[in-house]
């Protein structure tokens, strides 16, 4: 018996695999938090030192924001593997890759501001047009699945 792809096998296999994306994420704010340092935007972090004064939406520092982000993708990433909760989830991961486009839009204004390096440039160059096809991909998801029949006449290749 041949194995035909269902739309259905397709969603799932997709949302696994945005999970793991997830779940990978998730495991590297607790294991490299200063990796994402650069894309928590400044005006979100409290600075406890007295260098400057904190903004009125400076309510953690930067490690408990990087650690509160991790905390939501993996819950995002369970969700994502529960087909019961899956369009929640993944309508909740498009909001958080949408939000996030702030932090990667501040990340880059800096690379290329006065103390930007090379580095930062290139890896933040890459990083921000990227969330472009997550928030696509993480769109998708919120839509069930088209058994093969019904996406061959909604494609019209049958009747």
């Amino acid at each position: 018996m041949p194995f035909t792809w269902s739309g259905r096998a397709t969603q799932t296999l997709s949302a696994a695999a945005m999970s793991a994306l997830l779940l990978t994420s998730a495991m590297k704010h607790f294991r490299d938090p200063a990796f994402f340092h650069q894309v928590v935007p400044d005006f979100l972090c409290r600075e406890d030192s007295g260098d400057r004064p904190n903004g009125p939406f400076a309510v953690m520092t930067r490690d408990e924001w990087v650690a509160l982000s991790g905390l939501l993708e993996a819950g995002a990433a369970v969700g994502l593997l529960i087909p019961a909760t899956r369009k929640t989830a993944a309508g909740a991961v498009t909001a958080m890759f949408t939000v996030f486009l702030a932090g990667h839009a501040d990340a880059l204004r800096r690379a290329y501001g006065p103390a930007g390096t090379p580095g930062q440039r290139k890896v933040h160059t890459a990083r921000f047009p990227l969330q472009v096809p997550l928030i696509l991909w993480a769109w998708s998801l919120r839509k069930p699945a088209l058994r093969w029949p019904a996406a061959g006449r909604v494609a019209g290749l049958w009747p």
